[in-house]
């Protein structure tokens, strides 16, 4: 941290505790590995060794649960390509390219970063898979990957208290997916937000509107929901399976769903419902897509209507992906890789890849722009309008994909 903080601190001009959140690193020189003693350093894969080509790495910072306004200066003495993203694989930026010698780039965005607690003798209760999520620990990491990565500094502060928190409730078409090859739009939407929003993904694998609110989800985010905030609710995929008494689409899901409409405008804040992305399921003849859920994006839709709750249709849009790409190249949206790739073959009609995560987070933002969310005047000045009947071509779509990977499939279908 910089001795000017510091002196200030000694005059009593700034407070103790925002010195011990204001850090300032210089990645030009040494920096230690992580340690909860040292509380900053770098992560989970080895240091960058500067006598050879940089090789994608991790830096982490403890700092306590909120919001933090991140900004990274790119760049290094040889030619470099860096893809920056925090905690579990949130993009923040991608192929950013930089010159050697003097070229340098300078990126701002506000990372959300959170722990299971709630209050005294109260947390999340996370599965076992989730207690290795870089989302739920006690640091706020970042990734540097790409082709050859450059990082001058890094600095981090708390970010101002008017910043828009985006909260994100869903299963595993939203999570931040925590490995290789599987993505979800959750953690690709971060993509295209200024400083001025912060996305809070509390969505998890497998999980139903009902197991979601029993977990404390629901409860972390009203812990810390203010008036101006988002919730943003996908379910569904899982609620469908559900056979209890009374379970279904126009009972216990929509009742749910009630539950969160009312708890977050007690808050104050906005609500706003995704209705559940398409499987990828053809019909015979190749034309069409089936239907997979039944009446629940339709018992959504009739909540949102008698609520008057802002509703992005993800249910055709996914659809209108799938029939764009067609029955065989619409696999290079989803988790369809050679056993050479994986260790064993994989071919998942359910979740995605992150291309087609990228791509549907698209969908998601133009359907906020769709519904003149004030959300989009904070939109990056490279978004550009996105139709998902004429969707990016996948051969241009370019990934660092994170040294973190594993074959088995999320929970959920």
């Amino acid at each position: 941290m910089k001795m000017k903080r510091t002196l200030l601190a000694l005059l009593g001009l700034i407070p103790a505790t925002m010195l011990a959140q204001v850090f300032d690193f210089d990645l030009t020189k040494p920096q230690p590995v992580y340690s909860d003693a040292i509380g900053y350093g770098y992560d989970i894969l080895p240091a960058p060794d500067k006598k050879k080509p940089t090789e994608p790495f991790y830096f982490s910072i403890k700092v306590p649960d909120g919001n933090y306004r991140v900004k990274v200066v790119l760049g290094g003495k040889k030619n470099s390509n860096t893809t920056v993203r925090a905690e579990g694989r949130r993009l923040l930026m991608d192929n950013i390219v930089t010159k050697k010698a003097k070229d340098k780039k300078t990126f701002e965005f506000t990372v959300n970063k959170r722990s299971p607690f709630i209050e005294e003798g109260k947390s999340v209760k996370i599965k076992d898979r989730e207690k290795v999520y870089f989302a739920w620990d006690d640091r706020l990491t970042l990734e540097f990957n790409g082709d050859n990565p450059a990082v001058k500094s890094i600095h981090v502060e708390p970010a101002p208290a008017d910043v828009i928190t985006v909260y994100l409730c869903g299963n595993s078409t939203v999570v931040d997916q925590h490995y290789e090859p599987w993505a979800s739009w959750g953690q690709m939407i971060t993509r295209w937000f200024g400083p001025e929003v912060a996305i809070s993904n509390h969505a998890e694998s497998g999980l139903t509107a009902r197991t979601f609110i029993a977990s404390n989800r629901l409860d972390k985010i009203l812990s810390t929901l203010k008036k101006g905030d988002y919730v943003f609710v996908e379910f569904g995929h899982n609620d469908e399976k559900e056979k209890k008494p009374g379970d279904g689409a126009w009972y216990h899901y929509q009742y749910q769903l009630k539950i969160f409409v009312d708890q977050v405008r007690k808050k104050g804040a906005e609500i706003v419902f995704c209705t559940p992305t398409q499987r990828r399921s053809f019909s015979n003849d190749g034309q069409s897509i089936n239907n997979t859920h039944g009446d629940f994006p339709a018992a959504m839709k009739m909540v949102a209507e008698k609520e008057n709750v802002p509703l992005i249709d993800l249910n055709k849009m996914t659809t209108d992906l799938y029939l764009a790409f067609g029955q065989e190249e619409s696999k290079r949206l989803l988790v369809h890789y050679p056993k050479e790739a994986y260790g064993k073959e994989l071919t998942d009609n359910t979740h995605f890849n992150p291309f087609g995560a990228y791509e549907v987070a698209k969908c998601v933002v133009m359907g906020m722009k769709e519904l003149n969310l004030p959300l989009v005047k904070y939109l990056r000045d490279d978004w550009s309008q996105f139709d998902p009947s004429q969707p990016d071509k996948w051969q241009e779509f370019k990934w660092a994909p994170s040294r973190i990977a594993e074959n088995n499939k999320p929970d959920g279908n």
